[in-house]
């Protein structure tokens, strides 16, 4: 009855829109934590035949999710500008990060970011091939990238605590789906595998 006499006021006295974040916040069900980017990452392999390099980008973004782990909403902007590689020495290294920022590949002239939002989260207990272990909750949303959008869904490892969440995944995407065609051709001396693999390690505190 004092859940119910506390969520009658504040309908009371708020606008939905307003009722919606205020309320749930206020009865505990829903919190918003906000990606550390110091201690998050997004790690890439791309893959040749006969070769691959591997690397990272920084992160920002906010979550909402329930005391569960279940990301109620909230997205993820991915910065082109910190990719980094990790397996090439300089000067060759600086070159492949020129090549890969160019109208080639992310052209961040034009698109300097990448953003996924979150649109759903389900109760996960498969094995999905690749998978993380662990994983717990199936993600979906929207990842844009060279100004298209597409859905995609990857299930996640996702842990809260009383100040923390933590989301790992490891998932793969088709980068032809968003435009990025150079040497995808298997007839072309030079091929370069669509897959993308990535590794995701989002770390979020609590807004208090």
């Amino acid at each position: 009855m004092k859940d119910l006499t506390k969520n009658l006021l504040c309908i009371a006295i708020f606008p939905l829109s307003v009722w919606v974040s205020s309320c749930e916040k206020e009865n505990g069900s829903v919190e918003m934590f906000r990606v550390n980017e110091s201690a998050s990452s997004i790690e890439w392999k791309g893959s040749a035949p006969d070769h691959f390099h591997i690397g990272s980008f920084k992160t920002t973004g906010e979550l909402k999710a329930g005391k569960n782990g279940e990301v109620k909403s909230g997205d993820f902007t991915i910065p082109i500008s910190s990719i980094e590689n990790f397996d090439l020495p300089d000067p060759v290294k600086q070159q492949l990060l020129d090549h890969l920022k160019s109208p080639d590949f992310f052209n961040i002239a034009l698109h300097p970011t990448a953003k996924f939002q979150f649109t759903k989260s389900a109760p996960y207990d498969g094995k999905s091939e690749g998978a993380i272990a662990g994983a717990n909750f199936m993600l979906t949303g929207n990842f844009t990238m060279l100004g298209q959008t597409h859905p995609i869904s990857f299930p996640a490892k996702i842990t809260v605590s009383e100040e923390n969440l933590t989301a790992e995944a490891n998932l793969k995407i088709d980068r032809t789906k968003w435009g990025m065609t150079f040497d995808s051709d298997p007839e072309q001396p030079l091929y370069i595998f669509p897959d993308v693999e990535l590794k995701l390690k989002l770390v979020a505190r609590k807004n208090n």
